[in-house]
């Protein structure tokens, strides 16, 4: 793969991970960002210590808790519009991840789908995380898979993580006409 740096007139996307927790964000991204060349963000980094120590004890975030923290996330992105990045966002409803548009445009959302019971399998194996399995039913409960109407590309989390990547660039590159190597 070329470097951004090596390409002047290609501008690396923004990109947001999303799905709830224990789909593979944190992972998929990370590789996805090595990949691009571009900086890299975990959504858990811009969380307040009021709202882990809530989902530490069991307590699923509102919309209040939500807001300022989906705010940040997308100053972040917006920050990086030139440069391109990745972040990770649950971002479970449309009206989160227009939250995250309104401020990021040009964000591309890689959705990962998960069953639920690998999803809850990997959340109660996932060592030091605030996030307890006991709370993936609320966020299933909140979910708002993207539609066909939003810069989405879906990819089943049971994959390699590897795979999501490739299928992801290449899905990326028929919807931009960009050439990636």
């Amino acid at each position: 793969m070329r470097s951004p740096a090596q390409e002047p007139e290609h501008r690396s996307p923004l990109v947001v991970v999303t799905g709830v927790s224990g789909v593979g964000k944190t992972t998929v991204a990370g590789i996805l960002a090595e990949r691009l060349g571009v900086a890299f963000a975990d959504a858990d980094e811009f969380h307040p210590p009021a709202n882990i120590d809530k989902m530490s004890h069991g307590i699923a975030l509102d919309d209040d808790d939500r807001w300022p923290w989906l705010d940040a996330i997308g100053t972040w992105l917006s920050e990086r519009s030139g440069s391109g990045a990745v972040v990770t966002c649950s971002a479970l409803r449309r009206a989160y991840r227009d939250a995250l548009r309104a401020q990021a445009p040009s964000a591309w959302f890689l959705y990962l789908e998960g069953d639920p019971e690998l999803v809850r399998e990997r959340l109660t194996h996932r060592p030091h995380h605030f996030m307890p399995a006991a709370l993936l039913d609320s966020q299933l409960a909140t979910l708002e898979p993207p539609d066909e109407h939003e810069r989405a590309v879906v990819e089943a989390a049971a994959q390699a993580p590897e795979v999501i990547v490739d299928d992801f660039l290449r899905t990326l590159s028929l919807r931009t006409g960009d050439e990636r190597d």
